[in-house]
C-alpha cells in the first residue's frame, strides 16, 4: 500500500492514500510537483498510483496537524502519528476565489474541488503560465471545450502542451493563473486577439516564453 502521496500544506493537512504498483524505470524527466526539482528519466523508478477506497468516507472531511514535517513531499504515517484536529459532519469546499483571483501550480489541478474544476471547464480566454525555476512566463488561450481546465491538462499530460517555448525548457511544475476570461458569445478569433493583447503587453515574446 503506497503512503502518503499528496498534500496541501494550507493551514490544515489534506492527506490522500494511493495504493501503488510498480511500473519500471522511469522512461521521461518528471517535474517535482512541490517544487523546481526534476526526477531524471532512467535514474528514478516509476509508480502507478491509484486512490484507495480506505477511509474514503472521511474523505474531505478529516483534518489532521502535519506538525514540523508538514512541507515535506511524502510522509510516512505509519511512523508518526498525527493528530486529528477536526472531523466534520459534512463536506464543506471552500469557495471558488473566481477567475481573476485564480492562482494555483499544475500539481494542484487535479485535487482541486470539483465544482472549482466545473468552473474552469465553462470558461474559455487567456492565461498566464510562470515558472518558479526560471522566472520566465507564458501567455496563452484557452478555447476548446473543456476550456481552462481541458487546455492546462494538456500541460499535465506532457508538461508542454504542445508550445515551442516549453519544449524546450525542462519540465517544471508552472504556476497558473487567468489574465481575462472570454464571453460567452466571444469566438475563437476573439480569444487569438485577446491573448496577442496580453502578450504585447506582458512582452511575453521578447521576455518570456511565447516563441
Amino acid at each position: 500500500m503506497g503512503g502518503i502521496r499528496r498534500y496541501i500544506a494550507r493551514g490544515y493537512g489534506l492527506l490522500g492514500l494511493y495504493s501503488s504498483q510498480y511500473a519500471g524505470v522511469l522512461e521521461n524527466d518528471l517535474p517535482h510537483p512541490h517544487n523546481a526539482g526534476v526526477d531524471r528519466a532512467g535514474e528514478c523508478d516509476h509508480y502507478i498510483l491509484e486512490p484507495s477506497p480506505l477511509l474514503s468516507e472521511f474523505a474531505g472531511r478529516l483534518y489532521v496537524e502535519w506538525g514540523e514535517g508538514k512541507l515535506s513531499w511524502i510522509q510516512r504515517p505509519a511512523l508518526q502519528n498525527k493528530a486529528v484536529l477536526e472531523l466534520r459532519r459534512d463536506l464543506v469546499d471552500p469557495p471558488f476565489p473566481g477567475y481573476i483571483d485564480f492562482i494555483e501550480p499544475l500539481s494542484r489541478l487535479e485535487a482541486l474541488p470539483q465544482a472549482w474544476r466545473d468552473a474552469l471547464r465553462i470558461a474559455k480566454g487567456v492565461y498566464l503560465l510562470t515558472c518558479a525555476r526560471t522566472k520566465e512566463q507564458y501567455v496563452g488561450k484557452a478555447d476548446g471545450g473543456d476550456g481552462f481546465l481541458g487546455r492546462w491538462s494538456d500541460y499535465i499530460a506532457n508538461g508542454h502542451g504542445g508550445n515551442v517555448g516549453l519544449l524546450r525548457r525542462e519540465p517544471s511544475d508552472y504556476q497558473v493563473s487567468i489574465l481575462e476570461t472570454a464571453g460567452s458569445a466571444a469566438t475563437a478569433n476573439d480569444i487569438l486577439k485577446m491573448e496577442d493583447r496580453w502578450k504585447n503587453k506582458l512582452r511575453s515574446k521578447e521576455m518570456g516564453l511565447n516563441h
